[in-house]
């Protein structure tokens, strides 16, 4: 009886390693990332999929019509990370549907501009002038932001889920702000003295960001992120993704194309 149970526990002992290596995860080889319609895919593709290749990955792309669409694809799992929005919006995403996404590394973005086809210098703008503006609360504020650092006009501070055009204190140019939905923004330069532009319509619009009438001071919350569950966040492959973004490859492709002159980018580019 004893040998009998020596056999069976030194089985055991043996079979425990290959029972250990069948119940661990292979190793993933394929990431599946999703866009809306802008600048993000192309710098990915130019960039950042060189380098996951090196590594052994195949990269998946998925294009969503809303930002909505794509937070919900990466929380779901059907796919693995997003990009396509600042963190700002990510923020009150998380808060309104109670979930857990969260920026891994920030991406060049083009930041909103103030554009006009009237006017050439802040002394030239009149009382009464329009100026269109974006009409949902966050971007909203970073128009008025512009305004402000013009010196046009005064405005509280309010969270940026709530802004209004009330919270505009101080006028004294009289100006005119117009709420637009933002992709009608460009198309209403024809019309308004000023339209506050955000950067990806303005450039798929034909807009330069180098030639605005003024540009935002982008602060890091309204650069644009890779977003993942937050479970995700420390996965080898996430920070696959943060080393190619990081990469000479990367910042090679971004620097070496004219379509990327006014973006701000982020901190490692340094």
């Amino acid at each position: 009886m004893k040998s009998l149970l020596s056999a069976l526990a030194a089985a055991a002992i043996t079979l425990a390693p290959l029972i250990g290596a069948h119940a661990q995860s292979p190793a993933k080889t394929e990431i599946k990332v999703g866009f809306v319609p802008g600048p993000y895919i192309d710098g990915f593709k130019a960039g950042v999929e060189p380098e996951l290749k090196k590594k052994g990955y195949t990269v998946k792309y998925y294009e969503f019509s809303t930002g909505l669409e794509a937070n919900t694809a990466v929380f779901k799992n059907d796919i693995d990370a997003n990009v396509m929005q600042h963190t700002v919006f990510l923020d009150s995403y998380n808060v309104r549907q109670k979930t857990d996404l969260t920026g891994i590394i920030t991406v060049p973005t083009p930041p909103m501009g103030l554009y006009s086809t009237k006017h050439k210098k802040a002394e030239d703008v009149k009382a009464g002038a329009t100026v269109v503006v974006p009409n949902d609360p966050v971007n909203l504020q970073r128009a008025l932001w512009i305004l402000r650092d013009l010196g046009w006009i005064e405005i509280r501070d309010n969270n940026p889920v709530d802004v209004t055009e009330l919270d505009v204190v101080k006028n004294p140019k009289g100006i005119k702000i117009v709420p637009l939905e933002n992709a009608q923004a460009p198309r209403a330069l024809g019309d308004a003295d000023f339209a506050a532009v955000q950067g990806n319509f303005a450039i798929y619009s034909g807009l330069k960001l180098t030639e605005a009438f003024a540009l935002e001071k982008m602060t890091k919350p309204y650069t644009n992120v890779v977003a993942v569950r937050r479970s995700n966040a420390e996965a080898p492959w996430a920070r696959d993704i943060v080393a190619a973004y990081q990469s000479d490859t990367f910042k090679t492709a971004i620097r070496n194309d004219k379509f990327y002159a006014g973006f701000t980018l982020p901190e490692y580019f340094n």
